[in-house]
């Protein structure tokens, strides 16, 4: 009789560290595949949602995330569009907490530079938000002329100006490592 509750002891015991071991073993593959998500994974999980974000400069955009590529974000903010590279933002709130691979190789390789290439052949009017430049500052307004690997030229004219050469007052060029938001109107100018 002693023996059968040894042997009941024994089982339950094991059957109690085969359970912590599960749950260890669950706990610990839960870490490691957190720990693989990246930054534009995350926020694609929450593509749609309403979005703060808060930059390095201390200004903050405020809009429903639409695209999460390479190395920037899209936030539609009412009549505009704002794109932010990953590099300038200090924070994001309202992300939720799911994350989404992207499935498309081809999608996962368009960067910035591809993006400000669209916005360059367009012609649109721009307002660009240098990354370490206070709040205060209403950041440069033009047009993109043309973007190398890793820096644009942006031809500066008065907002509401098309991008003719007697308009451009000066032509900047910015490399993307200070880039902190550039900022679109949707089918109209600036």
């Amino acid at each position: 009789m002693r023996w059968d509750a040894l042997f009941t002891d024994m089982e339950a015991q094991f059957a109690e560290g085969g359970k912590l071991a599960l749950e260890g073993e669950i706990s610990e593959r839960a870490r490691v595949e957190a720990a693989s998500v990246a930054l534009a994974d995350r926020l694609r999980g929450g593509l749609g949602n309403l979005v703060a974000v808060h930059l390095v400069c201390g200004r903050t955009f405020e809009g429903r995330l639409s695209h999460a590529g390479a190395d920037a974000l899209v936030l539609d903010e009412g009549q505009h569009q704002v794109m932010v590279p990953y590099a300038a933002v200090a924070r994001y709130a309202g992300l939720g907490r799911t994350s989404e691979a992207e499935p498309s190789q081809v999608r996962r390789r368009i960067g910035l530079a591809h993006a400000l290439r669209g916005l360059a052949r367009d012609r649109a009017a721009v307002a660009v938000i240098l990354r370490h430049v206070p709040v205060k500052d209403s950041g440069l307004t033009g047009v993109i002329d043309r973007v190398g690997s890793d820096f644009v030229d942006l031809a500066l004219v008065s907002q509401g100006e098309a991008r003719r050469a007697a308009q451009v007052r000066l032509v900047t060029t910015i490399p993307f490592e200070s880039l902190g938001a550039i900022r679109s109107r949707r089918g109209a100018e600036m």
